[in-house]
Order: structure tokens, then sequence, then C-alpha cells
């Protein structure tokens, strides 16, 4: 069942990227985040996403892809991830730390937590969670790209919400990811969007699909934009 290992990839990785923490000005123009789920660098970026309590547009760039990963070569100038595209700076970064300063020292107000500065201890234990998913949400499988992103309510730690991006990564659908872990006010306006405080929630404005559940998520999503061959 695959809530046992992503939960114990959680746990390898707690508490970073489950509650927000001091946060500093809000961007004014979405982030841009070009990466794939099973990248341990990227991981410490979406936690750091999370306990600032901000949103991005996840462009997902899975091993094999061909929808996002040349379009972030085109933009940053070489095949690596995550790339961070930072409109309100004109800025766009490479490699895991510095994207992660960058972060806390726009849209934060102190340096980043510990556990995001602890050079090879921190990567060793994200590389870990990353074995633990045995290969989801690395490589990328056919499907039919979507006319606009998805949107996807989530935060970093939940097992739940990870299981979903990861399919949203392997079909390289782009969704605009709204962070709302414990402690961020953007939990209100969830609970008036779709009823109740869960995630993780996804809208599709493709299909005007909007729902709760990871399981049926992912079903979904494997009906929807899966190619045929993909589906499984």
């Amino acid at each position: 069942m695959f809530i046992i290992p992503s939960t114990l990839a959680s746990a390898v990785r707690y508490p970073l990227g489950y509650r927000i923490g001091p946060v500093g000005p809000r961007p004014a123009k979405p982030l841009e985040l070009y990466e794939f789920e099973a990248c341990p660098f990227c991981r410490k970026v979406r936690e750091a996403l999370t306990m600032l309590d901000l949103d991005a547009i996840i462009r997902p760039c899975p091993r094999g892809g061909t929808r996002f990963r040349p379009e972030g070569t085109a933009r940053g100038g070489k095949q690596q991830f995550p790339l961070l595209v930072d409109p309100n700076a004109d800025a766009l970064i490479y490699e895991s730390d510095a994207i992660i300063a960058h972060l806390y020292a726009r849209y934060g107000t102190g340096r980043p937590p510990l556990g995001l500065r602890l050079g090879p201890i921190t990567s060793a234990t994200s590389a870990a969670a990353s074995a633990l998913r045995v290969g989801h949400g690395r490589r990328a499988r056919n499907s039919n790209p979507p006319a606009q992103p998805l949107e996807l309510w989530s935060f970093e730690l939940s097992p739940y919400c990870r299981r979903v991006r990861e399919e949203l990564c392997e079909l390289e659908l782009p969704y605009l990811l709204h962070n709302v872990g414990p402690g961020s006010p953007k939990r209100e306006a969830l609970v008036a969007l779709g009823g109740k405080m869960m995630v993780p929630y996804l809208v599709d404005a493709n299909t005007g699909t909007a729902m709760y559940e990871s399981r049926d998520i992912v079903r979904y999503l494997r009906a929807t934009y899966a190619a045929v061959s993909a589906a499984r």
C-alpha cells in the first residue's frame, strides 16, 4: 500500500515541510519551479515553499520528460533541477541551497531552519526519503497535456499529497501549487472553496472538476490525462 512508504518518507524529513514559520513579504507575481518529485534537492525547495507559505507554478521535469525539461533548459541555459524562476526579482536560480537562501532572504524573516542548512546531512535524509518512494515521481509517462494548469492544495510533508504530486509529475501536468501547511491563513480560503479543511484538493478548470481524496484524484488524473499505453 502506497501510504506506508510515503508516511515513512515524511517521517525521515519531519518537521521540515510541515508547518509554516515566520513569513515576510508576499510575491506580487507567481513563482515558477522546474523540478521533479523524486529529486532530493527539489524536495528541499518544496519544503521551504511550504514553510514560507508560498505558492508556485510547478512545471514537472521527470526523467525522460519532453514537455518542460527542454523549456527549463532553454530558460536557464542548462538541464539541471530544481530551477526557480522569480519574476519579482528578475532571477533564475539553480542549486537548492541558493534557491532556499533567496526565498528566505526575500520572503522570510531570517535564516532558513537548521534542518535546511545541514549540508550533506540535509541532502542525505532527503535522498533517503526519495529512496523510500521506490522511483515514484521520477520518470515521465505518456500523457495528454491540459489546456491550462491544474490547481492543487497541498503541503510538502503530507503523504497523501505526495502521491498526487507524484502522479502530476509523472504525467508532466503543470499545476499551481497552493501550500496550506498547518498555520497557513490560506486554509480558511480552502474551506470556503471546498467546504472543509482537507488535503489534497484538486481543481481542474479544464473539466470543471474539484475533488478531495488522494486515491480518487490519482484515478481521475490517469483517466483524464494518461495515454492508454501509460495507464497503470
